[in-house]
């Protein structure tokens, strides 16, 4: 439970992070829209231990919860 949870915060937190490399310019960025119920879509990020986290590596294996906070690190 506390691997998962911070697998959570972990991946909240590097959502929220500003991208280390280059940016890409906004023309460029793949646009998509999910409906509730759809499977999410791929993704890898880094884990607590800097290891690579595959999105479909855990599918079927354990739960994975993805929380967003938007306005985090900000002043608002």
């Amino acid at each position: 439970m506390k691997r998962t949870m911070a697998l959570g915060l972990l991946l909240a937190a590097a959502i929220a992070a500003p991208p280390l490399a280059q940016q890409v310019k906004k023309s460029h960025i793949a646009r998509m829209t999910l409906k509730v119920g759809d499977p999410a879509p791929d993704f890898t990020l880094l884990s607590d231990e800097w290891k690579n986290v595959k999105l479909s590596d855990l599918r079927g294996k354990k739960n994975v919860f993805l929380a967003v906070y938007v306005l985090a690190f900000t002043d608002g």
